[in-house]
């Protein structure tokens, strides 16, 4: 069912309640998710964006509720990705002729979905689309805001900025308005979509947000793809809090993740705690057991932490396969200015400590020492020397 924004701009997307991974089986979507696509009806009537590609029949059905397809005269594609795009090929069926507005990546992006060559309309920051009533469609290139195709629109007038995947979160809502919804969840999930999503390309967005606010656009309302969209004060809120992300973001926080096999590395884990805990009684310390938590809520920590303390034990002469994956995703993710170490116990060799510190190193990370391991199982000296290590680390990382 369609949704009134402002005037005659309408919300026609998909709500999503059942999500619970998204891009496959990487990200978790704990609450489910939209697939925001809107509807401009001025003198010229325009889609921006469609829905993820499972829902295509429906949205179809629903669009032709809302207004005669046949009387849609431009189709906005702001990133090609399947679940923005995924019902292009049942509308194109309907208006085979109609132009498909997108960054020259776009071109490329959609064909490489669809293999169609429709009727593209290829657009550069600046480009405008008039839609009467004295209305323009102003489009802004935003490559790397995730994909290389991706671009935001603005609508003059109503001074509107339609994001696409920018400023957006995995969160069901009907409400439409993030000031509509739980804001513990919205902030929350805000902060898990841009780590495991945006955090890659702060640089993209730093650059963004700062080229935006140069062209001096006023904007009243962020009309997102995914999630809850922003209005009044919450726009300033959600450009704020991305400016900061896009900057090394860190809080008082020290994320200490591992995998254990007989429970000794653990053992290491919650003593350094302690240790943490009695050198700074204000810092926030979250444990994080590797095969047991969420890899993308351990990423959002990680992301908010200013140190990570990473443990496993030595198995098979490398970290436990858990610990080698966590480290892949860090990787990727490419967050800045996180100080690091490594930690926990070996049998009869130990080399996966210093492979660990190794690969953090390589990752990106700031290794400010060896780390420490146990031989065994920790009895009470090692629990002491643990706890001592964890105070020494505090210090390391002021």
């Amino acid at each position: 069912m369609a949704r009134l924004i402002k005037n005659n701009v309408q919300w026609v997307g998909k709500v999503d309640w059942e999500l619970r991974m998204f891009h496959g089986n990487e990200l978790s979507t704990h609450y489910g998710s939209n697939y925001n696509a809107y509807l401009v009806q001025e003198q010229k009537t325009v889609l921006i964006d469609t829905v993820w590609k499972p829902f295509a029949a429906e949205f179809i059905r629903e669009l032709s509720n809302t207004i005669d397809i046949k009387k849609i005269d431009a189709v906005v594609i702001q990133h090609a990705e399947i679940d923005h795009s995924g019902a292009l090929e049942e509308l194109m069926a309907i208006i085979p002729n109609v132009p498909i507005y997108c960054t020259p990546n776009g071109v490329k992006s959609i064909k490489g979905h669809f293999h169609k060559d429709w009727n593209f309309k290829t657009v550069r920051t600046g480009d405008v689309l008039d839609v009467g009533n004295g209305k323009q469609l102003k489009f802004i290139e935003a490559a790397m805001l995730h994909w290389p195709d991706t671009m935001f629109t603005y609508l003059t007038g109503d001074n509107i900025l339609f994001s696409n995947d920018a400023f957006g979160q995995h969160m069901a809502t009907d409400l439409v308005w993030a000031d509509c919804v739980d804001p513990c969840i919205l902030w929350e999930e805000d902060m898990k979509y841009y780590a495991n999503i945006i955090a890659p390309w702060g640089k993209s967005v730093d650059a963004k947000i700062k080229e935006i606010t140069a062209m001096n656009l006023p904007i009243d309302m962020i009309l997102t793809s995914h999630g809850a969209c922003w209005r009044g004060a919450d726009v300033l809120k959600a450009i704020t809090k991305y400016a900061a992300w896009a900057n090394a973001y860190k809080e008082n926080r020290i994320a200490i993740v591992y995998d254990t096999i007989w429970g000794g590395t653990r053992i290491m884990a919650d003593e350094i705690a302690k240790g943490i805990r009695l050198a700074d009684p204000l810092v926030v310390v979250n444990v994080m057991n590797l095969s047991l938590s969420d890899k993308n809520d351990v990423a959002t920590e990680v992301f908010r932490c200013k140190a990570v303390l990473v443990g496993s034990p030595s198995h098979n002469k490398c970290a436990l396969s858990s610990v080698g994956a966590f480290l892949e995703e860090m990787r990727g993710l490419a967050f800045k200015g996180k100080k690091t170490a490594a930690f926990g116990c070996y049998g009869w060799s130990g080399e996966a400590q210093k492979r660990l510190n190794n690969t953090l190193a390589e990752i990106g990370f700031e290794v400010v020492d060896e780390g420490i391991t146990n031989l065994w199982e920790p009895d009470d000296a090692a629990i002491a020397k643990c706890q001592a290590y964890g105070q020494a680390f505090v210090g390391k990382i002021k």
